[in-house]
């Protein structure tokens, strides 16, 4: 085996590409991640994160397929690759046909592999598979609108590959998708290892990932490296869905910036853990733009990339191969914007008229006006982790469940992580007004379909769902359950339930038991009560394990019904905080 001993460049030139070297092929990658079905433009993207340049409208999947066409003229070497997410959370226009527009378009587009990310995961490991052998839906009529959009019918699946190495079904022992692919490029094989964080059945819908287990990153891509060796590959690229975070606002001007060098991330400590034959780290999750050289566990540095999220971004990667040895001898990795305004970069005409199909199906949906807000409904939080749509999205959960016949609800709460966008004051471009909240756009706040589920706990189940939200908190946590909450997931309350919580540092003693109140009475520890969370959350979602043990379930309207329901009852809806959780900051 030749030692792998040269640095790899992210952003500067190859050493060792001058066409004159025979023994030499340059390989050209083109990766993008947490695609989210945005096969619409998802918006603009700043210019320059300190000054008032205009920003510039970027990604739709027609104008990736152009960018894409244009680096692939370059090189007739050229893979393309996403490293997850590429389905799921996803709007109204791909998930209304249960994302088969995105494969469909992204066949098109010339995807070669795609990492499973948590995302792919969000309608379970059948509708999974569905996406990539084809067919249509069991159940859903809107699957299957080839006729319409001019693709085949069936659903024709997917024409590139899914991977991944760490999600394994725990009965057979064997992996859901491949662990990696082989293939030839330029003469050269190249391996591609897929997989997504170990941390997925954390923060998908625990029904979603029954029966798989994922496993460590880094081990298991060091597990793969004697197998991809015995199959002629030294040149091995890693396709992983999870990332780290860079000080810096995304912008035009910072996408290739590696600022703090991802210290404290997730994907630096698997790549400090990787073994010295992964030559490139293609990262997502996070949905960050960031160009990198992590350390890898023989202390070579190795590029580590991430193209923001939803289109806007791809990044242009040329690896240099020795073509003798297979061995990778450079890499120079650079994000590049997929702006709408390039002149030279024509969008996909065929992708275009099939995106153009099922807006035509989805517009009538997606433009009903289903209420009215008085002021932007703000998804961020306070400090006390309380956000005004969280707090209008909780009620409008406890008002579907209320009634005696609906569950006798007395509290609603609502996981911060199922609310994927802002609700805007200012009309959307289907001209509805301002202050008119259409159905694609709650669509989008919410857009997994999730169920709502009464059900019975006793009070100190309460408080112990209350403890469960903060970092460490492992009570009650079932056998085999991961060692403790990640990080702080604050649930949104609805009106009349109170409590107030205090950062202590010590796990499971951060809230005031005392302080819980449900519409100005103390909730008893002994007593019961009905509450609402979604089937998500009902599922022991996020890691609020307790709400597993709920007794006497009853199945409720989806969320965005309840949502749309809360706006007819309340023909105006104010943003203001309720002040429904406090936060007590030590002095």
């Amino acid at each position: 085996m030749q030692m792998k001993t040269i640095a790899l460049a992210a952003t500067i030139g190859l050493a060792g590409l001058s066409p004159a070297h025979a023994a030499t092929t340059t390989i050209k990658l083109v990766a993008f991640n947490d695609f989210h079905g945005q096969l619409e433009s998802p918006g603009t993207l700043r210019v320059n994160p300190t000054t008032a340049q205009p920003s510039v409208r970027v990604g739709g999947v027609d104008w990736m397929a152009g960018y894409i066409a244009n680096l692939k003229s370059q090189n007739p070497n050229t893979v393309v690759v996403s490293a997850g997410d590429l389905i799921g959370a996803t709007p109204l226009i791909s998930a209304l046909f249960h994302d088969e527009g995105t494969i469909e378009t992204m066949n098109r587009l010339g995807l070669d592999f795609n990492s499973v990310g948590n995302h792919e995961f969000d309608e379970g490991r059948d509708e999974l598979l569905r996406m990539q052998s084809g067919g249509c839906h069991p159940t859903d009529p809107n699957s299957c609108r080839g006729a319409d959009v001019g693709t085949p019918v069936p659903f024709e699946g997917a024409k590139f590959k899914f991977l991944a190495a760490n999600v394994v079904d725990t009965a057979s022992g064997k992996t859901l998708f491949p662990s990696y692919a082989v293939k030839t490029v330029g003469g050269v094989r190249v391996g591609f290892i897929g997989m997504t964080l170990k941390g997925t059945p954390t923060i998908v819908t625990p029904s979603g990932v029954a029966g798989l287990s994922f496993l460590d990153e880094a081990a298991t891509v060091n597990a793969l490296i004697p197998k991809l060796r015995a199959r002629g590959v030294e040149a091995v690229v890693l396709l992983i869905h999870e990332g780290g975070t860079v000080p810096t606002t995304q912008s035009v001007n910072t996408i290739n910036l590696c600022e703090g060098d991802l210290d404290g991330s997730p994907i630096k400590s698997i790549v400090n853990q990787l073994d010295n034959e992964v030559d490139l780290v293609i990262s997502g999750h996070t949905h960050q733009a960031y160009n990198c050289q992590i350390a890898n566990n023989a202390g070579r540095l190795i590029s580590v990339t991430s193209a923001n999220a939803q289109g806007r971004v791809l990044t242009d990667i040329n690896m240099a191969v020795d073509t003798r040895s297979g061995e990778v001898t450079g890499v120079s990795a650079n994000n590049i914007v997929v702006d709408q305004t390039q002149p030279n970069i024509p969008l996909n005409p065929v992708i275009q008229g099939i995106v153009a199909g099922y807006r035509t199906i989805a517009t009538p949906v997606a433009n009903r006006v289903i209420g009215t807000i008085s002021a932007t409904l703000s998804r961020t939080a306070n400090a006390a982790g309380e956000s005004p749509l969280g707090d209008v999205i909780a009620d409008g959960q406890l008002l579907a469940t209320v009634e005696p016949e609906f569950g006798g609800a007395v509290a609603a709460f609502m996981n911060p992580g199922g609310i994927r966008a802002d609700l805007t004051f200012a009309s959307s471009n289907a001209a509805e007004g301002d202050g008119k909240v259409t159905y694609g756009e709650a669509f989008t706040v919410q857009p997994f379909g999730n169920s709502l589920v009464t059900m019975t706990l006793t009070g100190q189940q309460i408080y112990v769902m209350l403890e469960q939200q903060f970092t460490g908190c492992n009570m009650g946590y079932p056998v085999g359950a991961p060692s403790g909450q990640p990080f702080n997931r604050i649930l949104q309350v609805s009106e009349g339930f109170t409590y107030s919580w205090s950062e202590k540092g010590t796990p499971c003693d951060n809230v005031d038991q005392a302080s819980i109140q449900i519409n100005g009475l103390a909730v008893d520890p002994a007593a019961s009560y009905r509450i609402t969370v979604n089937s998500f959350l009902a599922d022991g979602g996020d890691q609020i394990f307790v709400l597993r043990e709920g007794t006497n379930r009853l199945g409720g309207a989806l969320d965005l019904d309840a949502l749309e329901a809360y706006f007819i009852v309340n023909p105006v809806v104010d943003p203001g905080l309720q002040n429904r959780i406090t936060n007590v900051i030590p002095q």
